[in-house]
C-alpha cells in the first residue's frame, strides 16, 4: 500500500485561529507530520472561542506547548526548526525576528527549511503592520464591492474567501512548491503570503472586465455577478431559490426546450437593459414551481439549473455522499481531504490533540531527559 504523499515531511505550525491552521490541516491530510506549537496558557485562541471549528481544523496534528517569551522555549524551537522541513507562522512582520527565530537565523541552522509567513498584508508595504480579518482583505481586494445585488449594499458571505482561498490554500501551494525545490536543491526559501495579495489574484473576472472596458462594472452587473439573466438566482414558488448557470447558449436552449418556452431562446443573452425582458420572464416562470419541483424537472436536461441548498441540505446531497467528503462522528459532521488520488493516499483525519498532549514525547525525541523536561515545566517554558 502506498504511503501518504507527504510522508516524511515535518511541519512546525505556529499559527492559530483559521487561515494558518486550515493550511496546515491540508498538509496533515496529505500525510505531513504537523506539530502545532501553542502557548501553555490556553493555546490557540480557537480552542476557547470556537471549539468545534478548532476540532475541524486541527485533526491529525500533534500539540506541543512552548512559551516563546522564555529563552529556554526559544532554544527548543530552534532545535525543532533544525530538524523540520517547514515552519508556518502568522505573526505580524518582525515578531519572529524579535524572538530570535526569524527566517535569516533559522536558515543558518537549517538551509533546507521552508519558512512560510502567512499574514494579512505580507511582509512589505505600508499596510504590513495593520491588523485585519477576512472582511478587511476582501474589502481592499474589491471582492466585497462585487458581492450583492445591483443597487444594493455589499453583502457578507459565510465563506471566508481571503482567509481560506486567498490565504490558506495560496500558502499551501507556495509551501509545496518550495518543498519540491528544497528536495531538489537542498535550499529552502521564505514563502511570503499576504491574504490581500491572494484574494486580489482571485479577482480574474473583475480584472478581465477592467482590461476590456477600462473600468469595472457596478455590483451585480458583471457577467457572473448578476448581469446576465441566464446566469442568475431566481426565487421559486416555495420561497426557496434556484441557481441558473446556463451561460453557454446550448445550455439555455436545453432549458427552453425542457420548459416548453422556445420564445425565451429568441431573447438576447446580454447584460444591461437589453436583457431585462428575459430576466422578468424567467422570474415569473420560476415562481410557478417549488425548488425541488424544478430540480426534478431539469435534473437530466443538461441545462445547469440547480437548487440552492442550506449547509445542512448540502451535507445530505447524494453527490456529496457519493464522494465521501463528509462523514459523521458522534453525530457531528467532519470533512476530509477533498482530493482523490488514483495511486496515492491521504493520511486520514486522525484525532484533534489536547493542548500540549505531545509536548513530552516530541521534546524527548530532541534529546531532553526527564529532569530537563521537569525543569522546563516548572518554569512555565512548556
Amino acid at each position: 500500500m502506498a504511503n501518504p504523499l507527504l510522508s516524511g515531511i515535518r511541519v512546525l505550525d505556529l499559527t492559530r485561529l483559521l487561515p494558518g491552521p486550515f493550511c496546515s490541516f491540508y498538509l496533515a491530510q496529505l500525510g505531513a507530520e504537523v506539530i502545532k506549537l501553542e502557548e501553555p496558557q490556553g493555546g490557540d485562541y480557537a480552542r476557547m472561542l470556537a471549539p468545534e471549528l478548532f476540532t475541524l481544523l486541527n485533526r491529525g496534528k500533534q500539540s506541543v506547548t512552548l512559551d516563546l517569551r522564555q529563552p529556554e522555549a526559544v532554544a527548543i524551537l530552534k532545535k525543532m526548526a533544525a530538524q523540520a522541513d517547514v515552519l508556518i507562522e502568522s505573526f505580524r512582520p518582525g515578531v519572529m525576528d524579535k524572538l530570535g527565530c526569524g527566517y535569516p537565523g533559522l536558515k543558518l541552522l537549517n538551509p533546507r527549511l521552508v519558512y512560510a509567513a502567512l499574514t494579512g498584508y505580507g511582509q512589505t508595504g505600508p499596510y504590513k503592520d495593520r491588523a485585519g480579518h477576512d472582511m478587511n482583505y476582501c474589502g481592499y481586494a474589491g471582492l466585497l464591492d462585487q458581492t450583492g445585488a445591483a443597487d444594493g449594499a455589499p453583502v457578507l458571505s459565510n465563506f471566508q474567501s481571503a482567509d481560506l482561498a486567498g490565504g490558506a490554500l495560496t500558502c499551501a501551494l507556495g509551501i509545496l512548491a518550495a518543498v519540491i525545490g528544497a528536495r531538489a536543491s537542498g535550499q529552502g526559501t521564505m514563502v511570503d503570503v499576504g491574504m490581500l495579495d491572494g484574494t486580489l489574484a482571485l479577482q480574474t473576472l473583475s480584472l478581465a472586465t477592467i482590461r476590456t472596458l477600462g473600468e469595472g462594472r457596478a455590483r451585480g452587473n458583471d457577467m457572473l455577478s448578476g448581469g446576465l439573466a441566464n446566469y442568475s438566482i431566481y426565487a421559486c414558488a416555495d420561497g426557496k431559490h434556484v441557481a441558473m448557470a446556463a451561460l453557454e447558449p446550448k445550455f439555455f436552449l436545453n432549458f427552453c426546450n425542457a420548459v416548453g418556452r422556445l420564445d425565451l431562446a429568441a431573447m438576447p443573452l446580454v447584460p444591461g437593459p437589453a436583457g431585462a425582458t428575459l430576466r422578468t420572464a424567467l422570474s415569473e416562470l420560476f415562481k410557478t414551481r417549488s425548488r425541488d419541483e424544478w430540480e426534478l424537472l431539469l435534473a437530466d436536461r443538461d441545462c445547469c439549473v440547480s437548487g440552492i441548498y442550506t449547509p445542512q441540505e448540502a451535507l445530505d446531497n447524494p453527490q456529496v455522499k457519493a464522494r465521501g467528503l463528509i462523514r459523521m462522528e458522534d453525530g457531528k459532521p467532519l470533512s476530509d481531504l477533498p482530493i482523490k488520488f488514483s495511486d496515492a493516499l491521504g493520511a486520514g483525519s486522525g484525532d484533534c490533540p489536547a493542548l500540549g498532549a505531545d509536548t513530552y514525547n516530541v521534546l524527548a525525541e530532541l534529546g531532553l531527559d526527564e529532569a530537563a523536561l521537569a525543569a522546563l515545566s516548572a518554569s512555565g517554558a512548556i
